[in-house]
Protein backbone atom coordinates (compact mmCIF):
# COMPACT_ATOMS: atom_id res chain seq x y z
CA UNK A 1 0.00 0.00 0.00
CA UNK A 2 1.50 3.31 -1.08
CA UNK A 3 2.00 6.16 1.36
CA UNK A 4 0.04 9.32 0.51
CA UNK A 5 -0.82 12.35 2.67
CA UNK A 6 -4.53 12.11 1.82
CA UNK A 7 -5.00 8.37 2.00
CA UNK A 8 -5.58 6.56 5.27
CA UNK A 9 -7.07 3.15 5.85
CA UNK A 10 -10.17 2.84 8.03
CA UNK A 11 -11.15 -0.55 9.46
CA UNK A 12 -14.72 -1.39 10.45
CA UNK A 13 -16.00 -4.41 12.36
CA UNK A 14 -19.09 -5.44 14.29
CA UNK A 15 -17.29 -5.19 17.64
CA UNK A 16 -14.87 -2.34 17.20
CA UNK A 17 -15.32 1.27 16.25
CA UNK A 18 -13.43 2.60 13.22
CA UNK A 19 -9.67 2.43 13.58
CA UNK A 20 -7.38 4.66 11.53
CA UNK A 21 -4.23 2.96 10.29
CA UNK A 22 -1.59 5.00 8.51
CA UNK A 23 0.11 3.38 5.58
CA UNK A 24 3.31 5.32 6.09
CA UNK A 25 6.61 4.57 7.74
CA UNK A 26 10.05 6.15 7.68
CA UNK A 27 11.21 3.54 5.17
CA UNK A 28 8.41 4.49 2.76
CA UNK A 29 9.62 8.03 2.18
CA UNK A 30 9.58 8.83 -1.52
CA UNK A 31 11.60 11.54 -3.14
CA UNK A 32 9.68 13.41 -5.85
CA UNK A 33 11.37 13.41 -9.23
CA UNK A 34 13.13 16.58 -10.29
CA UNK A 35 11.26 18.83 -12.66
CA UNK A 36 12.14 18.26 -16.30
CA UNK A 37 12.73 21.24 -18.55
CA UNK A 38 9.67 22.36 -20.50
CA UNK A 39 9.70 23.73 -24.01
CA UNK A 40 7.06 26.38 -23.43
CA UNK A 41 4.44 26.09 -26.15
CA UNK A 42 1.73 27.75 -24.12
CA UNK A 43 1.46 31.03 -22.26
CA UNK A 44 -0.42 30.85 -18.96
CA UNK A 45 -1.50 34.27 -17.71
CA UNK A 46 -2.33 34.92 -14.08
CA UNK A 47 -5.69 36.72 -13.81
CA UNK A 48 -6.18 37.00 -10.06
CA UNK A 49 -5.28 35.33 -6.79
CA UNK A 50 -6.75 35.43 -3.29
CA UNK A 51 -6.65 33.52 -0.01
CA UNK A 52 -9.56 31.37 1.17
CA UNK A 53 -8.02 29.52 4.14
CA UNK A 54 -6.00 26.35 4.56
CA UNK A 55 -7.48 22.95 3.76
CA UNK A 56 -5.51 21.42 6.64
CA UNK A 57 -5.44 17.63 6.05
CA UNK A 58 -8.53 17.57 3.83
CA UNK A 59 -9.10 18.04 0.11
CA UNK A 60 -11.18 21.16 -0.42
CA UNK A 61 -12.56 21.35 -3.95
CA UNK A 62 -14.11 24.70 -4.94
CA UNK A 63 -17.46 24.69 -6.71
CA UNK A 64 -18.82 27.08 -9.34
CA UNK A 65 -22.48 28.11 -9.32
CA UNK A 66 -23.59 30.93 -11.59
CA UNK A 67 -21.11 33.81 -11.54
CA UNK A 68 -19.51 32.81 -8.26
CA UNK A 69 -17.07 30.34 -6.74
CA UNK A 70 -17.71 28.86 -3.30
CA UNK A 71 -14.84 27.57 -1.17
CA UNK A 72 -14.32 26.15 2.30
CA UNK A 73 -11.37 25.83 4.67
CA UNK A 74 -10.41 23.56 7.52
CA UNK A 75 -10.85 26.31 10.11
CA UNK A 76 -14.53 26.69 9.16
CA UNK A 77 -14.23 29.59 6.71
CA UNK A 78 -16.74 29.53 3.84
CA UNK A 79 -16.26 32.08 1.04
CA UNK A 80 -18.19 33.37 -1.96
CA UNK A 81 -15.88 34.73 -4.68
CA UNK A 82 -16.70 36.69 -7.83
CA UNK A 83 -15.34 34.65 -10.75
CA UNK A 84 -14.22 37.55 -12.94
CA UNK A 85 -12.49 39.67 -10.31
CA UNK A 86 -11.55 37.21 -7.55
CA UNK A 87 -13.07 39.59 -5.00
CA UNK A 88 -14.74 38.21 -1.90
CA UNK A 89 -18.50 38.78 -1.91
CA UNK A 90 -18.69 37.42 1.63
CA UNK A 91 -16.89 35.24 4.16
CA UNK A 92 -18.60 33.41 7.00
CA UNK A 93 -17.30 31.16 9.74
CA UNK A 94 -19.02 27.84 10.34
CA UNK A 95 -19.54 27.00 14.04
CA UNK A 96 -16.89 24.24 13.89
CA UNK A 97 -13.98 23.14 11.74
CA UNK A 98 -14.82 21.72 8.31
CA UNK A 99 -13.70 18.54 6.58
CA UNK A 100 -15.37 18.80 3.17
CA UNK A 101 -15.44 21.15 0.25
CA UNK A 102 -18.73 22.94 -0.39
CA UNK A 103 -21.68 21.88 -2.48
CA UNK A 104 -23.87 24.60 -3.97
CA UNK A 105 -26.61 25.27 -6.50
CA UNK A 106 -26.07 29.04 -6.29
CA UNK A 107 -28.82 29.49 -3.71
CA UNK A 108 -27.61 27.28 -0.87
CA UNK A 109 -24.07 26.30 0.16
CA UNK A 110 -23.62 23.08 2.18
CA UNK A 111 -20.50 21.90 4.03
CA UNK A 112 -19.66 19.01 6.38
CA UNK A 113 -17.48 18.27 9.41
CA UNK A 114 -15.62 15.36 11.02
CA UNK A 115 -18.23 15.41 13.81
CA UNK A 116 -21.04 14.60 11.38
CA UNK A 117 -22.50 18.10 11.45
CA UNK A 118 -23.74 19.59 8.19
CA UNK A 119 -24.22 23.35 7.79
CA UNK A 120 -26.13 25.23 5.10
CA UNK A 121 -25.83 28.91 4.19
CA UNK A 122 -27.97 30.97 1.83
CA UNK A 123 -26.70 33.14 -1.04
CA UNK A 124 -26.16 36.02 1.41
CA UNK A 125 -23.94 33.93 3.71
CA UNK A 126 -26.52 33.46 6.47
CA UNK A 127 -26.67 30.04 8.17
CA UNK A 128 -30.14 28.63 7.49
CA UNK A 129 -29.90 25.16 9.04
CA UNK A 130 -27.67 22.47 10.48
CA UNK A 131 -28.15 18.72 10.65
CA UNK A 132 -26.32 15.89 12.40
CA UNK A 133 -25.73 12.87 10.16
CA UNK A 134 -23.83 10.86 12.76
CA UNK A 135 -20.31 10.43 11.35
CA UNK A 136 -17.65 12.43 9.55
CA UNK A 137 -18.25 13.96 6.14
CA UNK A 138 -15.19 13.98 3.86
CA UNK A 139 -17.06 14.13 0.55
CA UNK A 140 -18.33 17.50 -0.65
CA UNK A 141 -22.16 17.49 -0.61
CA UNK A 142 -24.04 17.44 -3.90
CA UNK A 143 -26.69 20.17 -4.12
CA UNK A 144 -29.11 19.72 -7.00
CA UNK A 145 -32.85 19.96 -7.72
CA UNK A 146 -33.75 20.99 -4.18
CA UNK A 147 -31.82 18.15 -2.53
CA UNK A 148 -28.50 18.20 -0.68
CA UNK A 149 -26.93 14.74 -0.78
CA UNK A 150 -24.49 14.11 2.07
CA UNK A 151 -22.23 11.05 2.18
CA UNK A 152 -20.55 9.96 5.41
CA UNK A 153 -17.33 8.00 5.88
CA UNK A 154 -19.29 4.88 6.90
CA UNK A 155 -21.06 4.71 3.52
CA UNK A 156 -24.37 6.28 4.51
CA UNK A 157 -26.15 8.66 2.15
CA UNK A 158 -28.69 11.29 3.20
CA UNK A 159 -30.95 13.32 0.94
CA UNK A 160 -31.66 16.55 2.81
CA UNK A 161 -34.12 19.27 1.84
CA UNK A 162 -31.99 22.27 0.86
CA UNK A 163 -34.38 24.76 2.44
CA UNK A 164 -34.90 23.06 5.82
CA UNK A 165 -32.26 20.36 6.20
CA UNK A 166 -34.94 17.76 6.92
CA UNK A 167 -34.22 14.23 5.74
CA UNK A 168 -36.09 13.14 2.63
CA UNK A 169 -34.36 9.78 2.38
CA UNK A 170 -31.38 7.80 3.60
CA UNK A 171 -29.47 4.88 2.15
CA UNK A 172 -27.09 2.63 4.06
CA UNK A 173 -24.38 0.95 2.02
CA UNK A 174 -22.69 -2.22 3.36
CA UNK A 175 -19.11 -1.40 4.34
CA UNK A 176 -16.07 -3.44 3.33
CA UNK A 177 -13.70 -4.63 6.06
CA UNK A 178 -11.16 -2.01 5.00
CA UNK A 179 -11.70 1.15 3.04
CA UNK A 180 -9.87 4.38 2.22
CA UNK A 181 -10.43 7.30 4.56
CA UNK A 182 -10.91 9.83 1.82
CA UNK A 183 -13.57 11.62 -0.19
CA UNK A 184 -15.72 9.38 -2.40
CA UNK A 185 -16.85 11.70 -5.18
CA UNK A 186 -20.49 12.11 -6.23
CA UNK A 187 -21.04 13.32 -9.82
CA UNK A 188 -24.43 14.37 -11.22
CA UNK A 189 -25.32 12.52 -14.42
CA UNK A 190 -28.85 13.91 -14.82
CA UNK A 191 -31.18 16.35 -13.10
CA UNK A 192 -32.33 13.55 -10.81
CA UNK A 193 -29.40 11.12 -10.49
CA UNK A 194 -25.71 10.95 -9.57
CA UNK A 195 -22.94 8.40 -9.93
CA UNK A 196 -20.56 7.46 -7.16
CA UNK A 197 -18.05 4.78 -6.28
CA UNK A 198 -18.09 2.31 -3.40
CA UNK A 199 -15.62 0.18 -1.52
CA UNK A 200 -15.10 -3.28 -2.96
CA UNK A 201 -14.49 -2.02 -6.51
CA UNK A 202 -18.10 -1.13 -7.28
CA UNK A 203 -19.86 1.98 -8.51
CA UNK A 204 -23.47 2.86 -9.18
CA UNK A 205 -26.09 5.45 -10.01
CA UNK A 206 -28.42 6.68 -7.24
CA UNK A 207 -31.67 8.56 -7.74
CA UNK A 208 -31.51 12.06 -6.33
CA UNK A 209 -35.09 12.36 -5.13
CA UNK A 210 -35.59 8.76 -3.96
CA UNK A 211 -32.18 7.49 -2.82
CA UNK A 212 -32.77 4.28 -4.78
CA UNK A 213 -29.85 2.59 -6.54
CA UNK A 214 -30.73 2.66 -10.25
CA UNK A 215 -27.88 0.37 -11.27
CA UNK A 216 -24.70 -1.01 -9.77
CA UNK A 217 -21.70 -2.64 -11.38
CA UNK A 218 -18.23 -3.95 -10.53
CA UNK A 219 -15.17 -2.26 -12.00
CA UNK A 220 -12.60 -4.23 -9.98
CA UNK A 221 -12.57 -7.28 -7.73
CA UNK A 222 -10.71 -7.76 -4.44
CA UNK A 223 -7.67 -10.01 -4.75
CA UNK A 224 -4.86 -11.10 -2.46
CA UNK A 225 -4.70 -12.69 0.98
CA UNK A 226 -4.68 -9.87 3.52
CA UNK A 227 -7.49 -7.35 3.95
CA UNK A 228 -5.14 -4.54 2.87
CA UNK A 229 -4.25 -6.41 -0.33
CA UNK A 230 -7.95 -7.03 -1.01
CA UNK A 231 -8.94 -3.41 -0.53
CA UNK A 232 -10.13 -1.92 -3.82
CA UNK A 233 -12.18 1.27 -3.68
CA UNK A 234 -13.70 3.44 -6.39
CA UNK A 235 -13.12 6.63 -4.44
CA UNK A 236 -11.98 8.95 -7.22
CA UNK A 237 -14.28 11.01 -9.40
CA UNK A 238 -15.76 9.13 -12.39
CA UNK A 239 -15.88 11.08 -15.67
CA UNK A 240 -18.44 11.15 -18.45
CA UNK A 241 -18.55 12.26 -22.08
CA UNK A 242 -22.04 11.77 -23.45
CA UNK A 243 -23.03 8.20 -22.61
CA UNK A 244 -19.43 7.13 -22.07
CA UNK A 245 -18.47 6.54 -18.45
CA UNK A 246 -14.87 6.06 -17.32
CA UNK A 247 -13.71 5.27 -13.79
CA UNK A 248 -10.73 3.90 -11.88
CA UNK A 249 -10.30 1.93 -8.66
CA UNK A 250 -7.57 2.01 -6.04
CA UNK A 251 -5.67 -1.31 -6.27
CA UNK A 252 -8.01 -2.29 -9.08
CA UNK A 253 -8.75 -1.34 -12.67
CA UNK A 254 -9.46 1.52 -15.02
CA UNK A 255 -12.22 1.14 -17.58
CA UNK A 256 -14.83 2.77 -19.79
CA UNK A 257 -18.36 1.73 -20.64
CA UNK A 258 -22.00 2.75 -20.98
CA UNK A 259 -23.39 5.23 -18.48
CA UNK A 260 -26.96 4.05 -18.93
CA UNK A 261 -26.28 0.40 -18.09
CA UNK A 262 -22.97 0.33 -16.21
CA UNK A 263 -21.56 -2.24 -18.63
CA UNK A 264 -17.83 -1.74 -19.18
CA UNK A 265 -16.51 -2.08 -22.74
CA UNK A 266 -12.95 -2.56 -21.53
CA UNK A 267 -10.90 -2.59 -18.33
CA UNK A 268 -7.17 -2.59 -17.56
CA UNK A 269 -5.28 -3.30 -14.35
CA UNK A 270 -4.56 0.06 -12.74
CA UNK A 271 -4.53 1.73 -9.34
CA UNK A 272 -5.40 5.34 -8.67
CA UNK A 273 -7.07 7.54 -6.07
CA UNK A 274 -7.07 10.69 -8.24
CA UNK A 275 -9.67 9.83 -10.87
CA UNK A 276 -10.05 10.02 -14.63
CA UNK A 277 -10.43 12.81 -17.16
CA UNK A 278 -11.72 12.43 -20.69
CA UNK A 279 -11.54 14.04 -24.11
CA UNK A 280 -13.55 12.87 -27.11
CA UNK A 281 -10.79 10.37 -27.95
CA UNK A 282 -8.90 9.55 -24.77
CA UNK A 283 -9.23 8.82 -21.08
CA UNK A 284 -6.43 9.96 -18.76
CA UNK A 285 -5.37 8.90 -15.28
CA UNK A 286 -2.31 8.94 -13.02
CA UNK A 287 -1.34 5.93 -10.93
CA UNK A 288 0.06 5.78 -7.39
CA UNK A 289 3.55 6.59 -8.65
CA UNK A 290 2.23 9.67 -10.50
CA UNK A 291 2.80 8.07 -13.89
CA UNK A 292 0.25 9.66 -16.21
CA UNK A 293 -1.31 7.41 -18.83
CA UNK A 294 -3.60 8.02 -21.82
CA UNK A 295 -5.80 5.25 -23.21
CA UNK A 296 -8.04 5.27 -26.25
CA UNK A 297 -11.44 5.64 -24.68
CA UNK A 298 -13.18 3.35 -27.16
CA UNK A 299 -11.00 0.24 -26.73
CA UNK A 300 -8.45 0.86 -23.94
CA UNK A 301 -5.33 0.81 -26.12
CA UNK A 302 -2.51 2.69 -24.35
CA UNK A 303 -1.53 5.78 -26.36
CA UNK A 304 1.22 7.29 -24.22
CA UNK A 305 2.73 7.20 -20.74
CA UNK A 306 4.49 10.09 -18.97
CA UNK A 307 6.78 9.01 -16.11
CA UNK A 308 8.55 12.34 -15.59
CA UNK A 309 6.51 13.26 -12.48
CA UNK A 310 7.22 10.12 -10.44
CA UNK A 311 6.32 10.50 -6.74
CA UNK A 312 5.22 14.10 -7.20
CA UNK A 313 1.73 13.08 -5.98
CA UNK A 314 -0.07 14.65 -8.89
CA UNK A 315 -3.70 15.44 -8.14
CA UNK A 316 -6.96 14.95 -9.96
CA UNK A 317 -6.61 15.64 -13.72
CA UNK A 318 -8.63 18.02 -15.87
CA UNK A 319 -9.11 17.66 -19.62
CA UNK A 320 -9.71 21.00 -21.31
CA UNK A 321 -9.31 21.73 -25.00
CA UNK A 322 -6.14 19.98 -26.15
CA UNK A 323 -4.61 20.10 -22.68
CA UNK A 324 -4.40 17.81 -19.68
CA UNK A 325 -3.89 19.84 -16.49
CA UNK A 326 -3.00 18.63 -12.99
CA UNK A 327 -1.25 19.94 -9.91
CA UNK A 328 1.35 18.30 -7.67
CA UNK A 329 2.33 18.29 -4.01
CA UNK A 330 4.81 21.16 -4.41
CA UNK A 331 2.24 23.57 -5.84
CA UNK A 332 3.13 23.24 -9.51
CA UNK A 333 0.45 23.13 -12.17
CA UNK A 334 1.45 20.93 -15.12
CA UNK A 335 0.07 21.31 -18.64
CA UNK A 336 0.46 18.29 -20.94
CA UNK A 337 -0.37 17.90 -24.60
CA UNK A 338 -3.23 15.40 -24.84
CA UNK A 339 -1.99 13.74 -28.01
CA UNK A 340 1.59 13.09 -26.85
CA UNK A 341 1.72 13.53 -23.07
CA UNK A 342 4.60 15.97 -23.40
CA UNK A 343 4.66 18.99 -21.07
CA UNK A 344 3.89 22.29 -22.82
CA UNK A 345 3.79 24.63 -19.81
CA UNK A 346 4.25 24.72 -16.05
CA UNK A 347 3.48 27.34 -13.41
CA UNK A 348 3.72 27.41 -9.64
CA UNK A 349 0.71 28.55 -7.64
CA UNK A 350 2.41 28.32 -4.24
CA UNK A 351 4.50 25.74 -2.37
CA UNK A 352 1.61 23.55 -1.12
CA UNK A 353 -0.17 20.61 -2.72
CA UNK A 354 -2.84 20.93 -5.41
CA UNK A 355 -4.98 17.84 -4.84
CA UNK A 356 -8.33 18.73 -6.38
CA UNK A 357 -8.66 19.16 -10.14
CA UNK A 358 -8.65 22.70 -11.51
CA UNK A 359 -12.10 23.83 -12.61
CA UNK A 360 -13.07 25.77 -15.73
CA UNK A 361 -15.12 28.94 -15.40
CA UNK A 362 -15.51 31.96 -17.69
CA UNK A 363 -12.60 30.87 -19.87
CA UNK A 364 -10.27 30.55 -16.86
CA UNK A 365 -8.74 27.73 -14.85
CA UNK A 366 -9.46 28.06 -11.14
CA UNK A 367 -7.11 26.29 -8.72
CA UNK A 368 -7.24 25.88 -4.93
CA UNK A 369 -4.15 24.77 -3.00
CA UNK A 370 -3.88 23.09 0.38
CA UNK A 371 -2.47 26.28 1.96
CA UNK A 372 -5.49 28.28 0.80
CA UNK A 373 -4.50 30.02 -2.41
CA UNK A 374 -7.36 30.36 -4.88
CA UNK A 375 -6.00 31.48 -8.24
CA UNK A 376 -7.35 32.03 -11.76
CA UNK A 377 -5.28 31.54 -14.92
CA UNK A 378 -5.94 31.85 -18.63
CA UNK A 379 -3.95 29.62 -21.02
CA UNK A 380 -3.21 31.23 -24.38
Amino acid sequence: LMCHPIIRVVAFSIVFASIGLTACSSSDKREPSKLVSVEEKLTVTSIWSTSVGKSEKFVMRPVVAGDYIYTSAGNGLVSKIDILSGKHVWEVKAPTELSSGPGSDGNVVVVGTTKGLVYAFNAQGEKIWEENVGSEVLTEPLVLSGVAVVRTIDNRFFGLDVKTGKRRWSYLRPQAALSLRTSFAMVPVAADAFITGFSGGKLGVIGLTSGNVLWETSLAYPKGFSEIERMTDVAARPSTVGRRLCAVAFQGRIGCGDLNTGNFTWTKDFSSYTGTAQSQEFVFASDEKSHVVAYRADDGVEVWRNETMTWRDVGEPLSVGRLLVMGDKQGYLHFLDQSSGKPVARIRVDSSAISAAPIVASGMLIVQTRSGSLAAYRPN
